[in-house]
């Protein structure tokens, strides 16, 4: 009988998580019968009643195999990730959101195919979503950018959810990425992906701490790790700055021999200062993102730091 690990990590979820426990018991357990399943909770640092409700959660399904993880601080989505994947004992590891935005029936779907097809990797491909404009705009900005330039197999919409074997799971946890992004890692390793569409739900409870920062951090972990393309762009500009100063150059010389040097137009000169000085800067400001990247990489610091552990 293969053992199906569901990792979970929270992050200020007090309220939805009794209820995504009992959703999970009633909708996906009860219907694969062939199937053992265990659960980890990750609490990531929560602040609000996330941890007590675990701990309540375990106390009242006590021949339930539930675990829990407490991290010391918030360290991110990610870190709770990996954390399930590495502390599961299943045959396949999934992971999903404790504010009950993934529809049971695609949790079903995701692991009705991984066994039956003993596939890899099995996602779910969002079509739609109904997490507002903004949210909507970002997404399909950000996965559009990552499919031209890094991965043309992405989904137009991207993807959260998958379930991963032993294989993958093993790839994964080899890597040493000190900030990774899961789903570019999934696309390089060549693992076939299977997809299957769903739309993302509303949250139900709470407000998502998913904000524009963090946002911001993952967009940059993405594109810096997984395409040159800034490097290039930034390059370009630079080349095409420099043969236009060289032709400014050239026209302030012909102009200073022909006794019409513009020394009283200071205008097109700050305008270069200030045009090369911004290209600078945001070169200088690029590379540097790359170079805090390596300096992270080769401190070697951990992804997490787990405060206790409850079996």
């Amino acid at each position: 009988m293969k053992l199906i690990t569901i990792g979970i990590p929270c992050y200020f979820n007090e309220g939805s998580i009794i209820k995504t426990y009992q959703l999970l018991k009633e909708q996906i357990f009860a219907y694969f019968t062939d199937l053992k399943f265990e659960v980890i909770f990750i609490d990531d640092g929560s602040k609000d009643g996330s941890y007590n409700e675990m701990l309540s959660l375990k106390s009242s399904y006590p021949n339930d195999e539930i675990r829990i993880i407490q991290f010391t601080r918030n360290f991110g989505q990610m870190s709770g990730y990996y954390a399930g994947l590495k502390n599961s004992k299943g045959d396949g590891y999934l992971a999903i959101s404790a504010d009950l935005q993934e529809p049971a029936s695609l949790i079903k779907d995701l692991i009705e195919t991984f066994v039956k097809n003993n596939a890899p990797l099995v996602a779910g491909k969002r079509i739609g979503r109904d997490d507002g404009f903004f949210a909507n705009t970002y997404s399909k900005l950000f996965y559009g950018f990552m499919k031209k330039t890094a991965f043309p197999e992405m989904p137009v919409g991207g993807f959260d959810i998958a379930i991963v074997n032993q294989d993958v799971k093993n790839y994964l946890l080899s890597l040493e990425d000190v900030k990774p992004w899961i789903q570019g890692q999934m696309f390089w390793s060549g693992y076939p992906i299977t997809f299957i569409p769903y739309e993302r739900l509303k949250r139900e409870i709470g407000s998502s701490k998913w904000n524009i920062s963090k946002k911001i951090n993952y967009t940059l972990d993405a594109v810096i790790n997984y395409t040159y393309l800034p490097l290039r762009f930034f390059s370009l500009v630079g080349i095409i700055a420099f043969i236009l100063g060289v032709i400014y150059a050239g026209l302030l010389v012909i102009n200073y021999f022909q006794g019409d040097a513009p020394f009283n137009g200071w205008t097109p000169i700050m305008m270069l200062i200030l045009l090369l000085g911004g290209l600078q800067l945001c070169m200088l400001g690029l590379i540097g993102e790359y170079m805090w990247r390596n300096i992270e990489q080769t401190k070697k610091k951990p992804m997490y730091i787990v405060k206790q552990v409850i079996e």
